[in-house]
């Protein structure tokens, strides 16, 4: 059940839910900071009693390192402050499903819940492909929950997908290509 679902069935209140789309729009500009700068367009952050700890965005185009999604650098610029056990405490809000990679990692740092805009349905690790955010055979599990502003958190990404992207493994032209903006297919 994704967010908006919760609050029309009266599980989520309409504060709570003013301050997830506050979270959400804070990793939304996350996203935009990326797209700006040629990265693919995820952005993160996290947050500890209602104040953000940590932020990220996407940096493996720059970087050239495959492991430098949102997640981690938002976890590395909370680990400075705060020492790895706060994160039971801590709520992740991310514009799209964290990858298995990351997921994997949330797991292991016992992150709280996770918030996320849109799925990942080529490497999702909170449902999409795996749901590693649940399976009980391994550390804690954490709730993960979908649905803020999932079609601004589509649209950064379709912005970043049909431009070139010279540092992909295998560029390809992309001539003519227009910005999708039909949601009509989306759920």
């Amino acid at each position: 059940m994704d967010l908006r679902e919760e609050y029309e069935n009266g599980k989520e209140n309409s504060d709570d839910v003013g301050k997830h789309e506050f979270f959400m729009k804070q990793a939304l500009l996350m996203g935009e900071r990326a797209l700006e700068v040629g990265e693919t367009p995820v952005g993160c952050v996290l947050v500890l009693d209602g104040k953000i700890i940590g932020s990220g965005m996407n940096d493996t185009n720059r970087s050239m390192n495959g492991t430098r999604h949102a997640e981690f650098l938002a976890i590395e610029e909370a680990l400075q402050t705060y020492p790895q056990s706060i994160f039971s405490k801590v709520d992740l809000y991310v514009t799209v499903e964290p990858c298995v990679m990351c997921a994997s990692l949330l797991r292991q740092y016992r992150i709280r819940q996770v918030y996320f805009g849109c799925a990942n349905d080529r490497f999702g690790g909170n449902g999409s492909v795996l749901s590693l955010h649940s399976d009980s055979s391994v550390d804690p599990p954490y709730p993960a929950h979908q649905g803020i502003f999932p079609k601004e958190a589509i649209m950064l990404l379709r912005r970043f997908y049909i431009q070139e992207n010279t540092n992909a493994p295998n560029p390809r032209p992309k001539r003519n290509r227009e910005l999708n903006m039909d949601f009509s297919d989306e759920g």
